[in-house]
């Protein structure tokens, strides 16, 4: 069903289904996003709902392959599981569903900590002091890594330094 738009320009409105469906061809939306978006758009919470529903009764909306997608997307970009969580929560996912997101994914988060240290800070560059030590790990950390992971790849660096003067 089209309606008039209420922004002057005599176009029909689609309706919250079609506009939905609209958002999705473009990529994965999680439900509550895609809700949020839906009412921002002045469609009325009850229309927003049914029309969110009809999307994952025919799996055009799903909130796990929303999830797994992001995922991916994000480790892509190299960032660690703590910013992760924080992501698929704000996007109203559940906190079990999400822990088994982040355990059943294959990555190395170490591995993945390290190469973003050195993506930004060269392959031979080590820390020269501890300023410079506490800065990579900052970084770190504010790419969602564990304060572990951290400091395993951090200190790696220091001891490959201690190694290279010996």
């Amino acid at each position: 069903m089209k309606r008039r738009n209420d922004d002057g320009s005599g176009k029909p409105r689609p309706s919250a289904y079609n506009k939905a469906l609209g958002l999705l061809v473009r990529r994965e939306h999680s439900r509550r996003e895609l809700g949020r978006k839906l009412r921002q758009g002045g469609y009325d919470e009850v229309e927003a709902d049914a029309a969110l529903t009809q999307l994952g009764e025919q799996h055009y909306q799903d909130d796990e392959r929303f999830a797994e997608v992001l995922i991916r997307s994000r480790i892509a970009q190299g960032y660690g599981p703590a910013r992760l969580r924080a992501e698929l929560k704000s996007h109203g996912l559940p906190d079990p569903r999400i822990r088994t997101w982040l355990e059943d994914v294959d990555a190395d988060w170490e591995a993945l900590a390290a190469a973003q240290l050195r993506r930004r800070y060269g392959a031979s560059a080590r820390p020269v002091d501890a300023a410079e030590g506490r800065r990579r790990a900052q970084f770190l950390l504010r790419r969602g890594f564990s304060a572990a992971t951290v400091r395993r790849v951090t200190h790696a660096d220091v001891d490959d330094a201690a190694d290279d003067e010996a």
